[in-house]
């Protein structure tokens, strides 16, 4: 790609060579030539933080050292529509809505929930994905089949998540509700003993009792308090409504259920209780 710099000089020396005639067209050519050439090449790229611990949603491949899964393909595919490119950057989740105030980052796709507290602050896209939450325990725990059962209990969320709130609006004192940063971090407290339950989104605690738990934790109970993901932005941000428009291309075209397909293959979003 030709730099703004190598197409002036090239424009000034065809100024230098012409008869005096043509010279001020030539070079008001050249510049407006030069500046739309650069302009087509630039894309603007969002800084799109997520949280690698909310598999399936987002992790770190450790191979490929790319962030990867549903929320990953998800932002790339509605950026390329949307006409723009998206940088990852791994963060916690409780650095997500922080640094969207700051302008430290432009975006996230991290299973964000939409909520009447975070709109204030933050913009959010269309709903994309139907979720609650759900309690994980030790695979060897009989005591615990819902959430009254947590009564007296120690339970880990992660800080500043609707898992969080839920659980202390729901159980208040008869709980000592403890602060994680990280789902791997809580869930390493679970299996530790270091906690009785953890509290998180369905799909993310679903994930880790069929894979990286498996034999050591499992789901109980029903699904509490129904909630929705959106993507993220900056208030204000001018890309809320191209990445609208590209969530619905991406569903009616059938990307989405692809997606959908890939990650969390044929199960169907719960209905939670009430």
């Amino acid at each position: 790609m030709k730099t703004l710099t190598s197409l002036l000089f090239t424009c000034v020396s065809r100024w230098q060579a012409a008869p005096k005639a043509h010279l001020t067209g030539l070079l008001l050519t050249g510049i407006l030539s030069a500046s739309a050439a650069v302009q087509a090449d630039e894309t603007v790229t969002l800084k799109v933080a997520a949280d690698p611990s909310s598999i399936p949603f987002a992790y770190m491949d450790q191979k490929s050292h790319r962030m990867e899964g549903f929320d990953m393909d998800l932002i790339r595919a509605l950026g390329g529509i949307a006409g723009y490119k998206v940088q990852i950057l791994p963060l916690d989740f409780a650095g997500i809505i922080p640094a969207l105030q700051s302008g430290n980052i432009d975006a996230a796709a991290s299973s964000v929930t939409i909520t009447d507290a975070r709109k204030k602050v933050i913009d959010f896209s269309s709903p994309y994905y139907d979720s609650g939450l759900q309690i994980l325990v030790r695979d060897s725990d009989k005591s615990i089949n819902t959430i009254d059962d947590l009564k007296g209990k120690t339970v880990a969320a992660l800080t500043g998540t609707t898992g969080y709130n839920f659980t202390l609006q729901a159980l208040g004192s008869t709980v000592k509700l403890v602060p994680y940063s990280t789902s791997a971090t809580a869930f390493l407290a679970l299996v530790s003993g270091s906690v009785d339950a953890v509290i998180s989104d369905q799909p993310v605690v679903a994930n880790y009792a069929q894979n990286a738990g498996k034999g050591r934790a499992k789901v109980v109970g029903p699904l509490y308090h129904g909630e929705q993901f959106g993507i993220a932005f900056a208030k204000g941000s001018k890309w809320v409504e191209p990445t609208n428009k590209a969530l619905e291309q991406l569903k009616a075209d059938g990307t989405y259920a692809t997606l959908y397909t890939k990650w969390f293959g044929n199960a169907r979003q719960n209905t939670p209780a009430q």
